[in-house]
């Protein structure tokens, strides 16, 4: 594998997907970011085995490959570089270790099997929608202050999303509480919603997600199951495992 790269869209992309890493993490291949390079497309992947971020980025791709380095590092070292810099990325042949270089800085990363790498399957999720950034931010920021924190009550540590009747008309909703406090947010249900099941989205995936659609301007596509649920916009997929809980009736 060998690509050069603009060091800001690398630097955009590596802030997106390393925040989805553990920092004490027991198993070292979790503390590494997927690097997948080919057809003038880099593809950048990390996951702590429930929450899964992966985002695509334009590079000149001189040799396709693939492998995984560790994220924290590759970000900070990204993070130190002239801004204006063309970052080269190279494989050397015994996949063990990636050089990192711009202009005159020059970096080796021990790097780890892709083969190693937990993947997220998503291969059935038959619930698919879509909801505007912004109406998807405003659901976001009215419920999850009254997520709570509380490990013992896991099922309250998420947003419940489900399709609701209000009056007759069908209405997609949000609701967060702490067990003191308890916030209710709803929106028009979207077009193909009407058969989802009510779900707990994670608090670590709210958050992460939050901080993803800050800057998208498109429709947010959805697709869930009860187990998992998947968001895609602007390059970037999202995919999390649900809180396998049943949630209080809040009614």
């Amino acid at each position: 594998m060998k690509i050069t790269i603009d060091r800001a869209a690398l630097m955009r992309a590596l802030n997106h997907v390393q925040s989805a890493v553990e920092r004490r993490t027991t198993i070292p291949i979790l503390s590494n970011v997927l690097m997948k390079a080919e057809d003038g497309v880099l593809n950048l992947a990390t996951t702590d085995m429930d929450l899964e971020i992966n985002e695509a980025v334009a590079a000149n791709v001189d040799k396709a490959g693939s492998t995984t380095a560790p994220a924290a590092t590759l970000f900070d070292i990204v993070k130190k570089l002239p801004e204006d810099a063309a970052v080269v990325l190279e494989l050397d042949a015994s996949g063990n270790q990636m050089t990192v270089k711009a202009g005159r800085s020059n970096f080796r990363l021990a790097c780890l099997p892709v083969a190693d790498f937990p993947e997220i399957g998503t291969s059935n999720l038959p619930s698919t929608f879509s909801i505007p950034a912004n109406e998807l931010r405003n659901l976001i920021d009215r419920t999850k202050f009254a997520m709570s924190t509380e490990e013992t009550r896991y099922y309250l540590n998420g947003i419940y999303l489900h399709a609701a009747d209000n009056d007759g008309v069908e209405v997609l909703r949000a609701v967060a509480t702490d067990g003191h406090r308890l916030t209710r947010f709803e929106m028009p249900l979207p077009e193909g919603a009407n058969g989802m099941p009510g779900i707990i989205i994670p608090r670590k995936t709210i958050g992460e997600l939050r901080k993803l659609v800050e800057g998208a301007g498109d429709a947010i596509k959805v697709s869930l199951s009860e187990s998992k649920i998947r968001f895609q916009f602007d390059h970037i997929v999202l995919t999390s495992k649900l809180i396998d809980g049943t949630f209080p009736d809040y009614q």
